[in-house]
């Protein structure tokens, strides 16, 4: 029996069957159980006004919910400074496995796909208690780990962007897992080019692009699932039919390759290199929605900048207090002044005792981003021994 109802009586258990009314431009097609109020929320951050359930599907929360459902709506809302530890945790556990499967690859070994599938899954329950406190993780780089980490990255943004657009649990997985492994296919490039520091020649060129090509021909055989296989295959396509490898244009692009190409951009663009600096977040996004719908979803592309904000969480700013804080929480409707945590006054040149402000109740206000190297941070160091505690 179907029944539409308003999204504000949306609950856990809930078998949503389609989309009744939604405002704004992008529409949604969301069929599946809710699990989780982080996907309720997502759904009105969207803009969705109502809903059709399948009243025949629906679980009694109280009832019949499994153990799963129930530890998953107990890890709801979960404070940055408690997840952000267990969030470091796992961002350097995703690392130390990024390694090992690439050293697996690199040996043309065969990789256990449970284990990076359980691995995302833990990420999405992370993202499920508190998705700041993992984004924030994306901000922690090192140069000499690019590849570790813009696997990882990607994997985490992507979740988050999915969760934000109100998809499915299975899609968000999905996605987290295609994330994480789409780069996979890098480690058979030399690395004299995959680090070369200057532009790469026309035949340089055409062995980094294979890269996708050795990373989809394992993936395969590893049995990966063909619509996973089809968005890895996808992160460098462009709309213009000038991406790679194929030169997909347009709807030959899937919703799923569409996302990942804009993650998979926003995160190399913003990462450092041994070859250049990264670009500030705002930068990046600035990039990108100049390319759309060029090469990018238009659509998509204005759904991701207001999924991570004008100033992301993780990335710095300078404040009219002339103090260096870390964004840690956006605030919904006032983008400009989300939740900080100071830790840097430029005046006496020195670090702080970290201390929150919620700018949305302060007189102090954002005056600009910045790098850490502007003003020769070690944030990597002083986020692990004072806000990663």
């Amino acid at each position: 029996m179907l029944k539409t109802i308003p999204v504000d009586e949306l609950k856990v258990g809930m078998y949503v069957d389609s989309i009744a009314e939604q405002n704004g431009n992008l529409k949604i097609k969301s069929r599946g159980r809710v699990t989780t109020n982080a996907a309720i929320t997502a759904m009105k951050k969207q803009g969705i006004v109502s809903l059709v359930i399948d009243l025949s599907k629906q679980i009694e929360k109280q009832e019949q919910a499994s153990p799963v459902d129930e530890q998953e709506s107990q890890e709801i809302d979960v404070s940055f400074a408690d997840e952000i530890g267990r969030a470091a945790k796992l961002h350097e556990k995703g690392k130390v496995l990024q390694r090992r499967m690439l050293q697996s690859v690199g040996k043309g070994l065969p990789i256990d796909i449970a284990i990076p599938k359980e691995f995302t899954t833990n990420l999405v329950s992370s993202i499920d208690r508190n998705p700041n406190a993992l984004l924030c993780m994306t901000k922690i780089r090192e140069k000499d780990s690019y590849l570790l980490e813009h696997s990882l990255n990607v994997a985490i943004l992507l979740a988050n962007f999915a969760t934000y657009l109100g998809m499915s649990e299975s899609e968000v997985q999905e996605l987290a897992l295609s994330g994480f492994l789409h780069d996979i296919g890098k480690i058979k490039v030399p690395d004299e080019i995959l680090h070369k520091p200057g532009r790469l020649t026309d035949q340089e060129m055409v062995i980094m692009r294979d890269h996708v090509y050795y990373g989809v021909r394992f993936l395969e055989d590893m049995g990966i699932p063909q619509r996973m296989i089809e968005t890895i295959s996808q992160h460098h396509e462009r709309l213009d039919g000038y991406g790679y490898p194929d030169g997909a244009r347009g709807d030959e692009i899937s919703h799923f390759g569409r996302m990942i190409a804009i993650v998979d951009t926003y995160d190399a663009i913003t990462a450092d290199r041994c070859y250049k600096a990264g670009m500030p977040s705002q930068k990046a996004l600035k990039i990108l929605h100049a390319e759309a719908p060029i090469k990018y979803d238009q659509d998509l592309v204005e759904q991701f900048i207001k999924c991570i904000g004008v100033y992301p969480v993780g990335s710095l700013v300078k404040l009219s207090s002339e103090k260096i804080a870390v964004v840690i929480k956006q605030n919904e409707n006032h983008p400009l002044k989300p939740l900080v945590k100071v830790f840097y006054s430029v005046r006496s040149a020195h670090y702080l005792q970290p201390v929150e402000i919620d700018l949305l109740h302060s007189q102090y206000r954002v005056e600009k981003a910045v790098l850490a190297s502007e003003f020769k941070l070690d944030f990597n160091r002083y986020f692990n021994e004072s806000i990663a505690i």
